[in-house]
Protein backbone atom coordinates (compact mmCIF):
# COMPACT_ATOMS: atom_id res chain seq x y z
CA UNK A 1 0.00 0.00 0.00
CA UNK A 2 1.64 3.44 -0.84
CA UNK A 3 0.43 6.09 1.73
CA UNK A 4 0.07 9.34 0.75
CA UNK A 5 1.50 12.26 2.15
CA UNK A 6 -0.12 14.24 5.20
CA UNK A 7 -0.64 17.54 4.87
CA UNK A 8 -0.91 18.31 9.05
CA UNK A 9 0.19 15.20 11.25
CA UNK A 10 -2.08 16.05 14.46
CA UNK A 11 -5.64 17.83 14.92
CA UNK A 12 -6.75 18.60 17.87
CA UNK A 13 -9.47 20.87 19.59
CA UNK A 14 -10.34 22.36 23.21
CA UNK A 15 -12.95 20.54 25.33
CA UNK A 16 -12.93 22.67 28.27
CA UNK A 17 -11.09 25.03 30.64
CA UNK A 18 -7.58 24.63 30.20
CA UNK A 19 -7.74 21.42 28.07
CA UNK A 20 -6.66 20.45 24.30
CA UNK A 21 -7.17 17.41 22.73
CA UNK A 22 -4.68 16.44 20.58
CA UNK A 23 -4.63 13.23 18.09
CA UNK A 24 -2.82 11.75 14.90
CA UNK A 25 -5.64 11.61 12.41
CA UNK A 26 -3.71 8.90 10.15
CA UNK A 27 -3.14 6.60 12.63
CA UNK A 28 -5.58 3.50 13.02
CA UNK A 29 -7.78 3.68 15.84
CA UNK A 30 -6.23 0.82 17.53
CA UNK A 31 -3.15 2.70 18.30
CA UNK A 32 -4.10 5.99 17.77
CA UNK A 33 -3.43 7.85 21.91
CA UNK A 34 -5.20 10.53 22.83
CA UNK A 35 -3.16 13.57 23.86
CA UNK A 36 -4.18 15.93 26.65
CA UNK A 37 -2.32 19.45 26.97
CA UNK A 38 -3.43 21.11 30.29
CA UNK A 39 -3.37 24.49 30.89
CA UNK A 40 -1.45 25.40 34.38
CA UNK A 41 -0.98 28.87 35.85
CA UNK A 42 2.54 27.73 36.61
CA UNK A 43 2.81 25.37 34.00
CA UNK A 44 1.18 22.84 31.68
CA UNK A 45 0.81 19.65 31.94
CA UNK A 46 0.71 16.88 28.98
CA UNK A 47 -0.73 13.73 29.20
CA UNK A 48 0.68 11.04 26.82
CA UNK A 49 2.71 11.81 23.56
CA UNK A 50 1.92 9.83 20.74
CA UNK A 51 3.65 7.33 17.84
CA UNK A 52 6.77 10.24 17.49
CA UNK A 53 6.45 9.80 13.74
CA UNK A 54 6.15 13.63 13.67
CA UNK A 55 7.59 16.30 16.55
CA UNK A 56 4.61 17.10 18.76
CA UNK A 57 6.52 19.49 20.30
CA UNK A 58 7.44 21.45 16.63
CA UNK A 59 4.13 20.36 15.08
CA UNK A 60 2.43 22.51 18.20
CA UNK A 61 5.01 25.08 19.18
CA UNK A 62 2.58 27.73 20.42
CA UNK A 63 0.95 25.41 22.62
CA UNK A 64 3.96 24.99 24.54
CA UNK A 65 5.70 28.16 25.50
CA UNK A 66 5.43 27.68 29.07
CA UNK A 67 7.47 25.34 31.39
CA UNK A 68 5.86 21.64 30.94
CA UNK A 69 5.48 18.42 32.89
CA UNK A 70 5.16 15.04 30.25
CA UNK A 71 3.52 12.57 32.45
CA UNK A 72 3.25 9.24 30.75
CA UNK A 73 -0.12 7.15 31.78
CA UNK A 74 2.03 4.34 30.74
CA UNK A 75 4.64 3.21 28.39
CA UNK A 76 3.15 1.62 25.60
CA UNK A 77 4.54 2.23 22.48
CA UNK A 78 1.66 4.66 21.14
CA UNK A 79 1.59 6.43 24.01
CA UNK A 80 5.65 7.44 24.56
CA UNK A 81 6.91 8.24 20.90
CA UNK A 82 7.41 11.76 21.62
CA UNK A 83 8.35 11.92 25.11
CA UNK A 84 12.03 12.64 24.47
CA UNK A 85 11.16 15.92 23.31
CA UNK A 86 10.33 17.26 26.68
CA UNK A 87 12.68 18.12 29.29
CA UNK A 88 10.48 17.21 32.10
CA UNK A 89 9.20 13.25 32.05
CA UNK A 90 7.08 11.55 34.61
CA UNK A 91 6.09 7.73 34.61
CA UNK A 92 4.96 5.43 37.21
CA UNK A 93 8.12 3.73 38.85
CA UNK A 94 7.14 0.17 37.73
CA UNK A 95 7.53 0.99 33.97
CA UNK A 96 10.69 3.90 34.46
CA UNK A 97 13.01 1.20 32.73
CA UNK A 98 10.93 1.06 29.98
CA UNK A 99 10.70 4.64 29.12
CA UNK A 100 14.39 5.21 30.18
CA UNK A 101 15.42 2.31 27.39
CA UNK A 102 12.80 2.42 24.93
CA UNK A 103 12.16 -1.20 25.59
CA UNK A 104 9.21 -2.12 22.99
CA UNK A 105 8.97 -2.35 19.70
CA UNK A 106 6.78 0.38 17.54
CA UNK A 107 4.43 -1.82 15.84
CA UNK A 108 2.66 -0.03 12.96
CA UNK A 109 1.32 -2.79 10.92
CA UNK A 110 -0.61 -5.52 12.83
CA UNK A 111 0.99 -8.42 11.21
CA UNK A 112 4.08 -7.70 13.23
CA UNK A 113 2.14 -8.28 16.55
CA UNK A 114 2.34 -12.29 15.23
CA UNK A 115 -0.01 -14.81 15.44
CA UNK A 116 -0.32 -14.82 18.52
CA UNK A 117 -0.96 -11.74 19.98
CA UNK A 118 -3.30 -10.64 17.11
CA UNK A 119 -5.63 -13.84 17.84
CA UNK A 120 -5.24 -12.55 21.74
CA UNK A 121 -6.57 -9.16 20.84
CA UNK A 122 -9.10 -10.47 18.65
CA UNK A 123 -10.30 -12.46 21.67
CA UNK A 124 -10.56 -9.04 23.50
CA UNK A 125 -12.76 -7.60 20.91
CA UNK A 126 -10.47 -5.89 17.97
CA UNK A 127 -10.96 -6.34 14.46
CA UNK A 128 -8.06 -5.75 12.07
CA UNK A 129 -9.51 -5.41 8.24
CA UNK A 130 -6.37 -3.95 7.20
CA UNK A 131 -2.72 -4.64 7.80
CA UNK A 132 -1.14 -0.99 7.67
CA UNK A 133 -2.09 0.83 11.16
CA UNK A 134 -0.97 4.45 8.84
CA UNK A 135 -3.31 5.77 6.78
CA UNK A 136 -0.37 8.82 5.35
CA UNK A 137 2.99 9.64 6.07
CA UNK A 138 4.61 12.81 7.14
CA UNK A 139 7.03 12.86 4.14
CA UNK A 140 8.07 11.17 1.75
CA UNK A 141 11.24 9.78 3.40
CA UNK A 142 9.32 8.14 6.17
CA UNK A 143 9.62 4.44 6.37
CA UNK A 144 7.24 2.69 8.61
CA UNK A 145 9.18 -0.12 9.29
CA UNK A 146 12.41 2.13 10.16
CA UNK A 147 10.26 3.86 13.10
CA UNK A 148 11.58 3.45 16.40
CA UNK A 149 10.80 4.81 20.23
CA UNK A 150 13.40 6.62 21.35
CA UNK A 151 14.56 6.44 24.81
CA UNK A 152 13.36 9.15 27.44
CA UNK A 153 14.85 8.83 30.62
CA UNK A 154 12.28 9.85 33.31
CA UNK A 155 13.39 13.29 35.22
CA UNK A 156 11.37 11.59 38.46
CA UNK A 157 9.14 8.98 38.82
CA UNK A 158 5.50 8.62 40.11
CA UNK A 159 3.62 6.77 42.60
CA UNK A 160 0.43 6.58 44.39
CA UNK A 161 -0.75 9.48 46.08
CA UNK A 162 1.79 12.26 44.57
CA UNK A 163 0.77 15.57 43.50
CA UNK A 164 1.37 17.35 40.03
CA UNK A 165 0.69 20.91 40.82
CA UNK A 166 0.64 23.43 37.74
CA UNK A 167 -0.07 26.58 40.39
CA UNK A 168 -4.21 26.57 40.04
CA UNK A 169 -4.89 23.01 39.50
CA UNK A 170 -3.60 20.12 40.87
CA UNK A 171 -3.77 16.28 39.96
CA UNK A 172 -3.33 12.99 42.43
CA UNK A 173 -1.51 10.32 41.04
CA UNK A 174 -3.78 7.35 41.08
CA UNK A 175 -1.89 3.75 40.50
CA UNK A 176 -4.36 2.04 37.99
CA UNK A 177 -2.37 -1.52 37.56
CA UNK A 178 -3.97 -4.12 35.57
CA UNK A 179 -3.59 -3.05 31.81
CA UNK A 180 0.01 -2.64 32.45
CA UNK A 181 1.95 -2.98 36.04
CA UNK A 182 2.62 1.07 36.13
CA UNK A 183 -0.67 1.97 34.50
CA UNK A 184 -1.97 4.99 35.98
CA UNK A 185 -4.86 7.92 36.13
CA UNK A 186 -4.44 11.87 37.04
CA UNK A 187 -7.94 12.81 39.08
CA UNK A 188 -8.45 16.32 39.45
CA UNK A 189 -10.72 16.41 42.70
CA UNK A 190 -12.08 19.69 42.61
CA UNK A 191 -12.99 19.75 38.96
CA UNK A 192 -13.73 15.94 39.55
CA UNK A 193 -12.27 15.10 36.09
CA UNK A 194 -10.11 11.85 35.29
CA UNK A 195 -6.94 11.09 32.73
CA UNK A 196 -6.98 7.55 32.98
CA UNK A 197 -4.87 6.47 30.33
CA UNK A 198 -5.92 2.70 29.27
CA UNK A 199 -7.32 1.57 32.58
CA UNK A 200 -10.55 2.49 31.43
CA UNK A 201 -11.47 3.88 27.90
CA UNK A 202 -14.99 3.29 25.73
CA UNK A 203 -14.03 0.77 23.45
CA UNK A 204 -12.55 -2.81 23.93
CA UNK A 205 -10.05 -3.08 26.39
CA UNK A 206 -6.86 -4.96 26.53
CA UNK A 207 -6.46 -6.99 29.80
CA UNK A 208 -4.67 -10.20 28.14
CA UNK A 209 -1.37 -8.93 27.02
CA UNK A 210 2.00 -10.37 28.33
CA UNK A 211 2.27 -7.70 30.73
CA UNK A 212 -1.48 -7.12 32.11
CA UNK A 213 -2.63 -8.76 35.31
CA UNK A 214 -6.47 -9.46 35.36
CA UNK A 215 -6.83 -9.35 39.64
CA UNK A 216 -5.03 -6.16 39.43
CA UNK A 217 -7.50 -4.72 36.79
CA UNK A 218 -10.49 -5.92 38.61
CA UNK A 219 -9.29 -3.91 41.64
CA UNK A 220 -9.00 -1.11 39.66
CA UNK A 221 -12.37 -1.25 38.01
CA UNK A 222 -13.66 -1.72 41.81
CA UNK A 223 -12.09 1.16 42.68
CA UNK A 224 -13.10 3.09 39.77
CA UNK A 225 -16.65 2.84 40.74
CA UNK A 226 -16.24 4.63 43.81
CA UNK A 227 -14.37 7.13 42.05
CA UNK A 228 -17.28 10.44 42.14
CA UNK A 229 -16.10 11.15 38.48
CA UNK A 230 -18.03 13.70 36.13
CA UNK A 231 -15.76 12.96 33.15
CA UNK A 232 -13.53 10.97 31.62
CA UNK A 233 -10.56 11.55 29.40
CA UNK A 234 -9.20 8.73 28.26
CA UNK A 235 -6.21 7.47 26.54
CA UNK A 236 -8.36 6.29 23.41
CA UNK A 237 -11.58 6.89 21.97
CA UNK A 238 -14.13 9.73 23.14
CA UNK A 239 -14.25 11.05 26.30
CA UNK A 240 -17.42 9.93 28.78
CA UNK A 241 -19.10 10.31 32.27
CA UNK A 242 -19.59 9.13 35.07
CA UNK A 243 -22.27 6.12 34.17
CA UNK A 244 -20.62 5.61 31.34
CA UNK A 245 -17.77 4.55 33.66
CA UNK A 246 -19.74 2.72 35.59
CA UNK A 247 -21.76 0.50 32.97
CA UNK A 248 -17.76 0.24 30.84
CA UNK A 249 -16.33 -0.90 34.48
CA UNK A 250 -19.09 -3.32 35.41
CA UNK A 251 -19.51 -5.07 31.91
CA UNK A 252 -15.55 -6.08 32.18
CA UNK A 253 -16.36 -7.02 36.39
CA UNK A 254 -18.91 -9.28 35.25
CA UNK A 255 -16.77 -10.48 31.92
CA UNK A 256 -13.84 -11.53 34.26
CA UNK A 257 -16.63 -13.01 37.17
CA UNK A 258 -17.00 -10.44 39.91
Amino acid sequence: MTLRIADKWFERRRVGSGITHLWEPYVDEFIRCNIWHICGRDRDMLVDTGLGIVSLRAAERDLFGKELTAVATHTHFDHIGGMHEFETRLVHEAESDILANAGEDMILKVSDFGAEAIQSMEAQGYTFPKDNLLTAKPDEMFTPDEHALRPAPPTATLSEGDILDLGDRHFEVLHLPGHSPGSIGLWEAEQRILFSGDAIYDGPLLYAMSDSNLEHYISTMERLLDLPVEIVHAGHDPSFGRERLKQIALRYLKLWGR
